[in-house]
């Protein structure tokens, strides 16, 4: 998700999204500890996209 997409959205949208990629991210780890893990770049995705919002969510408090 890009940027431009988030600062459109609501601060309530934003913890949404942000609840969902933490418990995506959570799943991920699980699978990549047992070996499911298939595609390892969507976990720094994930991060980022994590760290996007956290950015977006403060700069919209101020």
């Amino acid at each position: 998700m890009k940027a431009t997409e988030m600062r459109e959205m609501s601060l309530d949208e934003l913890d949404q999204k942000n609840q969902e990629l933490n418990k995506e991210l959570f799943n991920l780890r699980f699978q990549m500890h047992t070996g499911h893990l298939e595609n390892t770049a969507r976990l720094s995705q994930v991060r980022k996209d994590i760290a996007r919002i956290k950015t977006i969510m403060v700069e919209k408090k101020v």
